[in-house]
């Protein structure tokens, strides 16, 4: 198995003394998990940081064996981090992501949608400009997960282009969440609901 590719970092773990224990969702070959030697180091962990852009090669010798994973950074998010929002929201994306998609599949709708989202929370000033696109970005994954939400049960914000007010992008919010909860996030995987609700919370909070 060799794969050489660009990829969003979605989360990391540490592994032996040194290590660290990658995934990431790629445009063509989905989610990839991939041993990288040094991991924890000052050099390279930056470069690891959940929702940058990074090119990666993933080598294994059977399709059976954690793959050994090399990254070079292409963009970095680092920045994003210093504000409590943009950080909330780029630790939620990156962690649902993460939790819902089976390894190996390709999902390139989902790597497109969450590369726009990354990008949108970089470049809005603020909340109001890209929480809409994040809700939007929760209802394309339970669709392309077969979860799809019936239209006539969805708020404004997620049918009407011109809807951007606090209480339907709330409103919307609010349904996706008990979807993803019911559907998806369940047994081990519903800690990640832990950093919605934080997101979700901080967010009310900002347009009381």
């Amino acid at each position: 198995m060799h794969l050489r590719t660009q990829a969003l970092i979605l989360g990391v773990r540490h592994h032996g003394e040194h290590g660290a224990i990658v995934r990431a969702l790629t445009p063509d070959d989905g989610l990839q998990a991939g041993y990288v030697r040094g991991g924890r180091s000052s050099r390279i962990r930056p470069i690891l940081q959940p929702a940058n852009r990074v090119m990666g090669e993933w080598r294994a010798r059977t399709d059976d064996q954690l793959a050994s994973l090399t990254v070079e950074l292409v963009t970095s998010r680092a920045p994003l981090y210093a504000e409590p929002l943009p950080a909330l929201a780029l630790e939620w994306v990156t962690a649902l992501t993460a939790a819902a998609l089976p390894e190996a599949l390709p999902y390139p709708r989902i790597y497109l949608a969450l590369d726009a989202v990354i990008e949108t929370i970089a470049l809005a000033p603020a909340a109001r400009g890209w929480a809409l696109t994040l809700a939007r970005y929760e209802q394309l994954l339970l669709a392309e997960l077969g979860y799809g939400l019936d239209d006539d049960a969805l708020p404004t914000a997620l049918t009407d282009p011109d809807a951007r007010e606090w209480p339907e992008i709330l409103a919307a919010l609010r349904i996706l969440g008990e979807a993803l909860g019911a559907q998806i996030l369940v047994d081990r995987r519903a800690v990640a609901l832990e950093a919605r609700a934080r997101l979700v919370d901080r967010l009310k909070r900002a347009v009381a």
